[in-house]
């Protein structure tokens, strides 16, 4: 089940003016496409819950933070906004009750000028699994220090962009060592984040995670989870964190948008315990959102 709406685009503004829905079996891109052959562009990927879509506006927020990163036009949130809401609302119709919406920004065809846009929409994986059981992780050297936004911002550090290349190789990397998951770490020693994911630490009773001006995404669901978590009474942070830090953390997971909370269960081989209770009880904190 797929649902794709079009961003159409006033080739003379390059500003876009509306949506519309498309066939998603019919092919809708042009082989000349910059996001398909250079990667240049932008994407955010939010979950639909029961005929909400979650963390929308700091989904969009993030959006035209990454957009004016990569200087490419501002999107204007209220199209964009319509378009993901559309695609959603053609989901739960469907029957969809837990569902994924990616929303893409690239720089257009080749030698227009003109960017092209999309939303798309699927059926959610199925990650019961992952979150009551827990994950496998390794720890892979992302070969930047952690001040590289502030060095080199040319590599466009905390940007969310369509070039995954890199992401995807961690990712067979962890499977060929026989785990699930990767967490990045800077080259001089600091926990970063995973491929697709936010990094959360118990430690005592508070819940921290890494800064972000260490080149990493500011994690949308991993905001949430933080609010709800202050509800209840945990502090939260953001800090400096090392492997020390996640080898001796009382439980730790990583947090994102469609999967919401993993629990790790081992790092690099070596086990450590879930704290299986605090992660249902995060998750239907997560699933709950209606907004």
């Amino acid at each position: 089940m797929s649902v794709v709406a079009l961003i159409d685009f006033d080739p003379a503004t390059r500003a876009a003016t509306g949506h519309r829905l498309a066939d998603a079996d019919e092919p809708l891109l042009q082989v000349a496409e910059l996001g398909a052959t250079r990667g240049d562009g932008i994407f955010e990927t939010a979950s639909l819950v029961r005929g909400h879509v979650q963390a929308l506006e700091a989904h969009l927020e993030r959006f035209v933070q990454s957009a004016a990163m990569l200087q490419l036009p501002a999107p204007d949130v209220d199209v964009w906004r319509d378009a993901v809401r559309a695609v959603g609302g053609a989901l739960t119709e469907a029957g969809v009750a837990e569902g994924a919406i990616k929303f893409v920004l690239t720089r257009g065809i080749e030698g227009t000028g003109v960017p092209t846009g999309w939303v798309h929409g699927t059926v959610s994986p199925d990650f019961a699994a992952d979150r009551a059981d827990g994950v496998r992780i390794v720890l892979l050297d992302r070969g930047y220090r952690h001040d590289v936004p502030r060095t080199a911002p040319w590599l466009l550090a905390g940007a969310k962009t369509l070039s995954y290349a890199i992401n995807r190789a961690a990712l067979r990397e962890s499977a060929r060592r026989g785990a699930d998951d990767v967490l990045f770490l800077s080259s001089d020693g600091y926990l970063l984040e995973g491929p697709t994911s936010t990094l959360v630490l118990r430690i005592g009773p508070r819940l921290v995670t890494p800064r972000i001006d260490l080149g990493i995404l500011a994690g949308t669901t991993q905001a949430d989870l933080f609010t709800w978590a202050e509800s209840e009474g945990f502090p939260t942070g953001y800090e400096l964190l090392t492997p020390a830090d996640l080898a001796d953390a009382d439980a730790a997971w990583l947090v994102s948008s469609v999967r919401h909370v993993a629990p790790i269960r081992a790092v690099d081989g070596v086990e450590r315990a879930v704290d299986a209770e605090l992660t249902a009880r995060m998750n239907d904190a997560l699933d709950a959102r209606t907004a």
